[in-house]
């Protein structure tokens, strides 16, 4: 079988979920500490542990990674290394050292075939500066749909292409480490965006991969007396089944204030019942309304720890 090491940065390691017994000896995981840059939070070593105000600096501390991450591929013997866009930096190096390129892309084919070629993304989508250029299909786009932005969602996306604190657009890393690939691996089916996924191959001229969705396994909690997963579940018993409103953004898409506050107002204005994995990084200012909580008291539940988002979705 295959030896996989997985390099990153020792809290992300730690982070991980336990090995499973019978591929342990298939796992080697490489530790490399994360240069420190001003500015950047203490202990931050991720996009979880930061807002969106520091996540230029977190790749830039990554871009400080690439002497060692080189030296461990020299002393290695690599028959294929995949990376995905933060580390544009990693294809480079693999070629100078024949070891196979594989960009690994946890995108939808129809979010990348927005953006254009490689060289459209290279060029930090060239012309294409303003939400109304991605409010509707680009020109490349040949085949009838409606997926389009809209102008809130726009305005977000034309961020892509705007250089960051690390010195770098993502659409300037995503084009220089498609590019540099020998295949393209993503996320996704072929079945579910077909002409999507085709034009992606056409777009890159590139052999793309269909990963598939890489659903979590269900399992139930380890210990169903847990003070998170009894509280929860206590509370959500009280509920019609199907009723109740899940809102759990994750660590990747952090609200601003403003945001944070319109969900709100939207949940009490909704009278649903719901319950909300609230959750922000150690250096997130948001906060709720003040009395959001008390407002919505019994209707709704607020939990602010870690959740157990599986057994919740099977509850």
């Amino acid at each position: 079988g295959h030896i996989i090491s997985f390099i990153s940065t020792p809290r992300n390691i730690h982070r991980l979920p336990k090995t499973p017994p019978h591929l342990a000896s298939s796992f080697t995981f490489v530790k490399i500490p994360l240069p420190k840059i001003q500015g950047l939070p203490e202990n931050a070593e991720s996009t979880m542990d930061v807002g969106p105000e520091h996540q230029g600096l977190l790749k830039k501390a990554y871009d400080g990674m690439e002497d060692d991450v080189a030296r461990f591929l020299r002393n290695s013997c690599a028959d294929a290394v995949i990376y995905d866009f933060s580390g544009f930096w990693v294809p480079s190096i693999a070629m100078d050292l024949g070891i196979p390129r594989f960009f690994f892309c946890i995108f939808p084919s129809w979010f990348i075939d927005f953006c254009g070629t490689t060289e459209d993304l290279i060029h930090e989508l060239k012309d294409r500066k303003s939400p109304e250029d991605f409010m509707s299909p680009p020109k490349w786009v040949t085949f009838g749909t409606k997926v389009a932005y809209k102008y809130y969602e726009a305005k977000l996306i034309v961020g892509v292409g705007e250089k960051n604190a690390s010195g770098f657009s993502d659409a300037y890393r995503g084009g220089i480490g498609i590019s540099q690939s020998d295949a393209v691996i993503i996320r996704h089916c072929h079945e579910f965006e077909t002409e999507w996924f085709n034009l992606l191959g056409n777009l890159y001229q590139k052999e793309i991969i269909p990963l598939g969705q890489l659903p979590p396994h269900f399992q139930e909690t380890e210990n169903p007396s847990s003070d998170n997963w009894v509280s929860i579940k206590e509370w959500l018993d009280t509920k019609t089944k199907g009723s109740v409103l899940y809102i759990a953004l994750g660590s990747e898409a952090t609200p601003n204030q403003d945001q944070l506050t319109e969900l709100a107002h939207g949940l009490e204005l909704s009278q649903l019942p719901f319950l909300w994995a609230f959750r922000k990084p150690a250096t997130s200012t948001v906060k709720l309304p003040d009395g959001f909580e008390k407002r919505t008291e019994g209707r709704g539940m607020v939990w602010k720890e870690w959740v157990p988002q599986l057994n919740i979705l099977g509850h």
